[in-house]
């Protein structure tokens, strides 16, 4: 049976963490909430709250509504009218998944108004192919941290996803450095070189596996030397200002490690629960010292991913 009012909750989202360039992601404790209503007159109204709300498109080119009208068209459906309500947490072009929320609430909300016609797996597959990449959509969908890699096989037109969970320790602190400056994921892509060497390619991969025994044990030294990157971090550092003062300064109050979020320009550490609010004040001050506003969380990785709830 379908409902008449549903709210979707979407986490935000890390995407990359270092060597996972692509393919890994976490969900963090940070979210963006849609309410969507079916109407009895008209056919779309949108209202968004929110620090950031005038930023967000409240027509039909609005990414939540186009991720609506997605499920609608796959399940060869006519979509209702609706009101949408957009409660802003998430900060919108700063690397922490902000469309992936509004991908996959897009695609919840759809499917629940619809009466869940799909199941998880293919709302998941119709976000992948709406991303383009699944290392945001994938864990704001599941929750917790999740690496996907895709199977390709012989007699298949295209791939298909293989998705696996990332044990997270709960001593590895997840804290976020968010500036008032916004970064493009395309711009942040057109620095990337279009070939790397096989050194690179074996460095990344020797990494990324020392990642994940790193999150899993949570062994801060592994962690620390396994964040190294050689795909796309070296090239968009120099996008984001005050980049090696922001590493310098978490470094030496006892991060781990740090990395880009996604795309940037929010800057990831990796910390022990002990030294998580040292790490962020450092983090703070380094960018206010180049003249930088930031805004700083200690967060924990959401293990819960979409949730919905009638009202």
């Amino acid at each position: 049976m379908s409902e008449s009012h549903i709210t979707v909750t979407v986490p935000a989202t890390t995407a990359n963490l270092g060597p996972g360039f692509d393919c890994i992601g976490a969900a963090l404790t940070l979210y963006n909430r849609f309410k969507f209503s079916r109407l009895e007159v008209g056919k779309l109204s949108i209202t968004v709250t929110g620090t950031e709300a005038a930023k967000v498109k409240t027509d039909e080119s609005n990414l939540l509504y186009q991720a609506f009208l997605r499920l609608y068209q796959h399940i060869k459906q006519s979509p209702p009218a609706v009101a949408i309500e957009i409660e802003l947490g998430v900060p919108l072009a700063r690397g922490l998944g902000s469309s992936a929320t509004a991908i996959v609430g897009g695609l919840v909300g759809a499917n629940q108004l619809a009466g869940t016609p799909l199941s998880q797996a293919e709302v998941m597959n119709l976000a992948i192919a709406m991303e383009g990449h699944p290392d945001n959509v994938v864990p704001a969908l599941l929750g917790g941290c999740r690496l996907a890699a895709s199977v390709e096989m012989l007699h298949v037109t295209s791939p298909y996803w293989q998705i696996c969970d990332i044990p997270w320790q709960e001593n590895v602190v997840p804290v976020v450095a968010i500036p008032d400056f916004e970064l493009s994921t395309s711009e942040a892509r057109r620095v990337l070189p279009t070939q790397v060497s096989r050194a690179d390619a074996i460095f990344n991969t020797a990494h990324l596996g020392l990642l994940l025994r790193g999150l899993a044990t949570g062994n801060g030294e592994w962690i620390g030397a396994a964040l190294q990157d050689r795909l796309h971090q070296p090239y968009r550092q120099r996008l984001i200002s005050g980049y090696e003062a922001v590493q310098n300064a978490a470094l030496a109050a006892g991060a781990y490690g740090m990395v880009i979020s996604g795309a940037g320009p929010t800057l990831l550490a990796l910390t022990e629960t002990a030294k998580a609010a040292a790490v962020a004040t450092a983090m703070q001050t380094a960018w206010q010292q180049q003249g930088i506003d930031a805004e700083v969380r200690s967060l924990a990785i959401d293990t819960q991913g979409a949730t919905t709830n009638p009202v």
